[in-house]
């Protein structure tokens, strides 16, 4: 017999949860049909959070889609060339600093390089991608020639516009991608679930007005009191969702995040804008000279 109470004792929780289930589903169902009678209204202002913090939550999950990109150094370079280590593996300083080598150094200085690069691959920027190809021209025509002379300038720009870049990327990732994200699954996922309780909340309550509307008399007191009890449920849930909507709306933090991306970005355009300046006049003075060079070789 106490076994069978102990049993007892546990169940009726269940069943009370399974009953309280249950009636939400039918409420909803009904709802869903058209059939519900006497639907409980939400408060104006809660409506209106609701949609703000839709809005907002939409927003971080756009940006983020996008900004996510900044998480894969190929973004502006997909068609990757099949750049085999021997000829491109090794960075642009790697090959400027063995110009001034004597063969033996500069034959031991590639096997070195190239067994650093076995463990890591070349960066996949396009800046860097020009660097190498630039790079690689450069030794072809050699640095006696203008165009050689211009290409080993250019590619040296390149691969420092690459560094800044990937300097800019982690930049994004880490001060804009990643607390956008902690955002969105946090502070705006805790909003989301509270509105998902007052939903469930309000779906109680008119089902337990719906149950006291057709109470048999013997039930009608314990019918008026489960309204009762949802009520104050309803009404706490409604209070906690708003306070936590509100705390969304109000929250500084991803506009900082924002401010954050945006400086990144300046810094990477200004340092490549700096150094580009630098390269171009020399690149022109050396466009002037083959074009001297060609009008001699014509006249001739």
């Amino acid at each position: 017999m106490d076994q069978f109470k102990a049993f007892s004792s546990q169940l009726n929780p269940l069943a009370a949860k399974l009953g309280k289930q249950f009636g939400q589903v039918k409420q909803f169902a009904q709802e869903k049909m058209g059939t519900a009678e006497d639907i409980t209204e939400l408060p104006q202002e809660y409506k209106d959070l609701e949609k703000r913090v839709d809005a907002l939550r939409n927003m971080h999950n756009s940006l983020l889609r996008v900004t996510r990109t900044y998480q894969n150094s190929s973004y502006d370079y997909p068609a990757q060339l099949q750049e085999t280590l021997g000829e491109f593996g090794r960075t642009v300083t790697d090959k400027i600093q063995a110009v001034a080598l004597s063969p033996a150094e500069k034959a031991a200085s590639e096997a070195a390089a190239l067994e650093e690069r076995k463990e890591a691959a070349p960066p996949k920027t396009l800046a860097h991608a020009l660097s190498r190809a630039s790079f690689q021209g450069s030794e072809q025509l050699g640095l006696e020639e203008p165009m050689g002379s211009a290409l080993f300038k250019f590619a040296t720009v390149q691969e420092k516009i690459g560094d800044f870049r990937l300097k800019m990327d982690n930049e994004i990732s880490t001060k804009f991608v990643a607390p956008f994200g902690t955002t969105l699954n946090t502070q705006i996922g805790f909003a989301m679930k509270a509105r998902r309780n007052v939903q469930n909340a309000r779906l109680s309550l008119d089902s337990a007005k719906a149950q006291y509307k057709f109470a048999r008399p013997e039930r009608s007191e314990a019918s008026r009191v489960e309204v009762e009890q949802a009520e104050d449920l309803f009404v706490a849930a409604v209070e906690e969702a708003t306070t936590l909507m509100k705390a969304v709306l109000e929250n500084p933090e991803p506009l900082r995040n924002l401010a954050d991306l945006v400086a990144a970005q300046l810094a990477f355009y200004k340092e490549a804008q700096e150094i580009l300046s630098d390269v171009a006049p020399e690149i022109d003075e050396l466009s002037v000279t083959q074009e001297a060079l060609y009008r001699n070789s014509r006249s001739e």
